[in-house]
């Protein structure tokens, strides 16, 4: 069973890397929001049009799935596009990987928190709402989202922390919630498990919350997910679950067209719901036979 499952990890790595990056997507701008040495990490930006600086919208930050090792940017840059079409400042960050940066999943929950406090500070220059600042991410890259809602600590030395680096609001794909014993990547954070994983510092301060998982996801268990709802709502927290029949690990992304418009409009209902768009979703799902999406009430 291991060997299984470390197959089934080594090739959702490489599927991260390759199949899920999207070229026929440009940013409109990147920036600098850390440097660490010689490495620089950007956010690639993409604004509503004749947007200004004057401007106060409702901003997000998307991170990329690959399992701590690798992955891209560029795998979010359609929901960039399209929430940026909605009026939001949406951004994908960089952040530090195994595979090119020789670190820990430590490092990636400090440069997860290191670009949620970079927009905060730099809202004004950005046209972005400092109080409407939403993270989004799928699997490893949604553990990343949901730990700067939820986990205290592993913050970048020297950070400003009178700046805070929690987001406003959490936008989860197929995330990686438990780090624990039996949970995902225990072996990679064993000596600071309990205070890393998302589903075991749930807290009356934990942002409202949306998330997306296939039920017959390789990595992420449906029980895991409703617990994770549980918790929150145990805690008066919003948690909105919407699962997708027969879908695995990675179902969401922009080359698989049907799920892709699927979760893209209940991601909008969502934050129309925060008060960070308004009117109706912009794109529309085509009819299909069988409706196999579901929302855990």
């Amino acid at each position: 069973m291991k060997i299984i499952q470390i197959v089934t990890l080594i090739a959702l790595s490489a599927l991260s890397t390759h199949a899920l990056e999207v070229t026929s997507f440009e940013p409109d701008r990147s920036v600098v929001y850390k440097t660490i040495g010689d490495l620089e990490l950007k956010l690639h930006i993409f604004n509503p049009a004749e947007h200004k600086q004057s401007d106060k919208c409702p901003a997000i930050v998307f991170f990329f799935g690959g399992g701590w090792n690798a992955g891209s940017p560029g795998q979010f840059y359609p929901h960039c596009k399209y929430l940026a079409s909605r009026g939001m400042v949406a951004m994908s960050a960089e952040y530090r990987v195994k595979s090119r940066n020789k670190t820990t999943p430590r490092e990636c929950v400090e440069d997860g928190k290191s670009a949620v406090r970079w927009i905060r500070q730099h809202a004004k220059k950005l046209g972005a709402d400092p109080k409407r600042i939403a993270a989004a991410g799928g699997s490893a890259g949604g553990h990343v989202a949901a730990a700067t809602g939820m986990t205290k600590g592993f913050e970048e030395k020297g950070a400003d922390l009178s700046v805070s680096s929690q987001p406003n609001g959490l936008v989860l794909f197929n995330p990686v919630f438990d780090n624990g014993p039996s949970g995902y990547g225990h072996s990679r954070v064993k000596e600071y498990w309990e205070a890393f994983s998302p589903l075991h510092n749930i807290n009356k301060t934990a942002p409202p919350t949306v998330v997306f998982l296939g039920t017959k996801d390789q990595l992420i268990p449906v029980k895991t997910a409703k617990e994770y709802k549980r918790l929150m709502e145990e805690k008066g927290r919003r948690c909105d679950l919407h699962l997708y029949e027969g879908q695995s690990h990675g179902f969401f992304n922009y080359k698989k067209e049907e799920n892709y418009t699927k979760t893209v409009i209940e991601m909008d209902r969502f934050l129309t719901s925060l008060g960070y768009l308004k009117g109706e979703p912009t794109l529309q799902s085509k009819p299909s036979h069988v409706d196999a999406h579901s929302s855990v009430r």
